[in-house]
């Protein structure tokens, strides 16, 4: 039986990449104070109709249950976790410092590095507003892809507000809305995070479509920020606040985190969804191409679109577990590195026993020993040829054999194999630890 369209199953290889992976961004988010929650694997349809409009139904494993509730399984973690903030963790001390991760499901086409089964990570900050708490989450993002060993990677970084200003001192309104629902500063805003100078020149004026044309064009660091003051302060009503706290979340993440392969501004991303307030940041490795974007966050509101109280603003960042490693595995091979993720595993075990013509009970105190000391070790359970054995242990990855003969085991001791170049030393059990260290 074939396994579902859109999924895939996972050999050791490949999960030892992800706990790997896993492990090394879980690092990452408590050295910044961030502490794991979980959600459901399935929720109320409702909990995404509510953030994306109903549209988003047909993109979703969507069902009713058993008692004619509407549910679906999860497309993605940061709606269900602020559904859990608001509902269960509300009276926590704030701010929240919350990293999560697990499997989501979309039912829509696969793409390179996008199935329907896929995992996401992410974290958010909640309750604390203003550039340092920007700041915080952009350094976390910055250092969690770093740590990765990604290289070649652009870091783009945008503020919603400064396009918000700029918008509203040209007259476009939030209110008027088309026939589809969209405002017209929304769609704007959608234009201009495409890139579609066409677009934005058949819905506003000569005079609006030549300055939101000039902002795009601004290219480069955080110098970028200083040039749009000159070219947007001279709008009669513009606030460039944004600009300053864009400034000061620059500025401090230059000290937070190291410095990303490529820091662009860009001040025309809006990442496409309007609930986004303040910064806004992605993540893209060109190698993955048109599929290129690896994370993506920034300053929202949410609760408010579940009917309930709105916190401070809160800001985070979701990060796409497989594209990642997807971008690591291509990068590994361009440049011939035999690790992809960092720290992964190379093989189930460093040290093999193997019982020769002995009971293999008899050998049980000597592996719990190996296995208390923190040591990987595997037992060898079959009765078989010494060769057989140490070819065997070779097969598993053990690095040493433990081999126990009937006379060893009367005279309490082993033999221990270097399997790569055959060195072989007798030592007593008691002094096995101190053999394995030396052999190494």
């Amino acid at each position: 039986m074939e396994r579902p369209r859109g999924t895939r199953d996972f050999g050791v290889t490949e999960m030892s990449r992800r706990l790997a992976l896993e492990n090394l961004l879980e690092a990452q988010a408590r050295c910044s104070g961030y502490r794991r929650v979980a959600t459901p694997a399935f929720e109320s349809l409702e909990l995404f109709t509510a953030k994306s409009g109903p549209g988003v139904v047909g993109q979703l494993y969507a069902f009713e249950d058993k008692g004619g509730r509407k549910l679906t399984l999860r497309p993605e973690l940061t709606a269900p976790v602020m559904r859990a903030v608001a509902s269960e963790f509300r009276q926590d001390s704030k701010p929240l410092r919350l990293s999560y991760y697990g499997p989501c499901y979309r039912y829509e086409e696969f793409k390179t590095g996008r199935y329907r089964e896929f995992w996401q990570y992410g974290t958010e900050l909640i309750g604390s507003s203003g550039p340092l708490a920007e700041a915080e989450i952009l350094a976390l993002a910055v250092s969690m892809l770093d740590a990765t060993g990604l290289v070649d990677w652009r870091f783009k970084v945008g503020n919603v507000g400064v396009l918000r200003s700029v918008l509203s001192a040209l007259q476009i309104s939030d209110e008027i809305t088309d026939g589809a629902g969209e405002s017209q500063m929304a769609g704007v805003m959608r234009l201009l995070d495409k890139g579609d100078m066409q677009g934005l020149e058949d819905m506003l004026s000569n005079e609006q479509a030549t300055l939101l044309s000039s902002l795009a064009q601004l290219e480069g660091g955080p110098e970028v920020i200083e040039q749009a003051r000159s070219l947007l302060g001279s709008i009669e009503g513009i606030d460039l606040s944004p600009l300053d706290e864009l400034a000061s979340s620059i500025e401090a993440l230059s000290i937070l985190a190291p410095a990303p392969p490529s820091l662009l501004v860009d001040l025309t991303v809006a990442r496409g969804l309007d609930y986004y307030t303040g910064i806004v940041f992605e993540a893209e490795v060109p190698e993955l191409g048109g599929e290129g974007q690896v994370l993506g966050g920034g300053t929202y509101r949410l609760l408010h679109l579940f009917g309930l109280e709105e916190l401070d603003p809160c800001c985070g960042f979701g990060l796409g577990f497989d594209r990642v490693l997807l971008a690591l595995q291509k990068q590994a091979e361009r440049l011939g590195r035999t690790e992809v993720v960092p720290g992964e595993d190379s093989g189930p075990a460093t040290v093999a026993v193997i019982p020769f013509k002995v009971p293999a009970n008899e050998v049980l105190p000597l592996v719990s020993r190996i296995r208390s000391a923190g040591e990987r070790c595997v037992l060898e359970l079959r009765s078989r040829k010494l060769g057989k054995s140490l070819s065997w242990a070779d097969n598993i990855g053990a690095s040493l054999a433990i081999i126990i003969g009937p006379e060893d085991l009367a005279k309490n001791q082993c033999s221990v194999k270097r399997l790569s170049d055959g060195e072989q030393v007798s030592c007593s059990v008691e002094e096995i630890l101190q053999t394995l260290e030396q052999l190494r």
